[in-house]
């Protein structure tokens, strides 16, 4: 009696549980995390850091050309022509507005990633030894002598066994010789990136060994004027590129420009002679020009250093002179 009840209690336990079940099953979603570098980019802005306080933009105004925009900026007037679609450089107008940036390029799309795995190698070759059953058998000789007691009187005698002498050992069979697998391709390393430039340790030097007549003074002079006679060697106060090389400033007569780094640029101004071309890389002491006049009163070297396309005292840069 006992057993019936507890049956007819498991029956109607088991009633009730359907009958809570018979609802809707909440759905059950399996959320798959996303992969790294997945996430939504934030969208570049483009703006530079904050130690570079040269503004994004220039609004042309009446006397400006692209080749003081740039020096005043420390751009190269090329990039800026580039950034801003110039097809002449010397063309701009009033009230343009001019990019001092690069434009913001798209994100470079992900590269696929490519598994190597490593090709599996055939089954190590098996090498057995020849069986006993392999052995080389020998038949005994038989011979047929001519009659005669002395031959009956041989054949009666028990036969000696030749013993056969056992074959030389089986020598093991060589696995066959077989080209080793190819070894997987190492995946590329990523490439450490280098560290930072410090713009700040550029290794100054005098331009030019001539006396020096006027100091700086912003704005009256923006730079160190050095006295000399016309042919006098003008020498690269420090390594870098030439952007500029011409007479396209007023009141610079014949000028380099060169670009030391993202941070400085040196000027060399009222050349006789100009020795060097846009784009091409010097060396500390290189000889760029011949001390010259023009656009000037006098012979004369005029010579600037621009942080950030800024005027310093480059007295405070260059060594003491000997």
């Amino acid at each position: 009696m006992t057993r019936v009840r507890i049956g007819l209690a498991s029956v109607l336990l088991a009633a009730v549980l359907a009958g809570c079940g018979g609802g809707r099953i909440a759905p059950v979603v399996e959320r798959v995390p996303a992969p790294m570098g997945s996430g939504t980019a934030e969208p570049a802005t483009g703006r530079a850091s904050s130690a570079d306080a040269r503004p994004e933009t220039y609004t042309v105004k009446r006397g400006d050309t692209l080749y003081g925009i740039a020096l005043d900026n420390g751009l190269d007037y090329r990039e800026v022509a580039e950034w801003n679609k110039l097809e002449n450089v010397n063309v701009i107008r009033i009230g343009q507005v001019l990019r001092l940036r690069p434009p913001v390029d798209a994100p470079a799309a992900a590269e696929a990633v490519v598994q190597v795995r490593p090709i599996p190698g055939s089954g190590a070759v098996d090498v057995k030894p020849l069986g006993a059953s392999e052995l080389l058998k020998t038949e005994p000789l038989a011979r047929k002598l001519p009659y005669s007691e002395e031959n009956v009187a041989l054949l009666a005698k028990p036969a000696a066994r030749t013993v056969a002498p056992p074959p030389p050992p089986a020598t093991a069979a060589k696995p066959e010789a077989r080209p080793a697998p190819p070894v997987p391709a190492a995946a590329p390393r990523a490439e450490t990136p280098s560290a930072p430039q410090d713009d700040e340790k550029v290794d100054w030097a005098w331009p030019s060994t001539g006396r020096l007549i006027a100091g700086f003074s912003d704005p009256a002079n923006k730079g160190l004027d050095i006295a000399g006679r016309p042919g006098d060697p003008v020498t690269a106060s420090a390594a870098g590129r030439v952007v500029y090389s011409g007479s396209g400033l007023r009141g610079y007569g014949k000028l380099i420009i060169v670009k030391h780094n993202n941070t400085y640029l040196s000027a060399y101004a009222h050349n006789r002679e100009i020795l060097v071309k846009e784009g091409q890389n010097v060396t500390r002491g290189q000889k760029l020009a011949e001390l010259g006049d023009t656009d000037a009163d006098r012979p004369k070297l005029h010579f600037e250093i621009r942080r950030l396309g800024k005027p310093i005292d480059p007295a405070k840069l260059l060594p003491e002179r000997p």
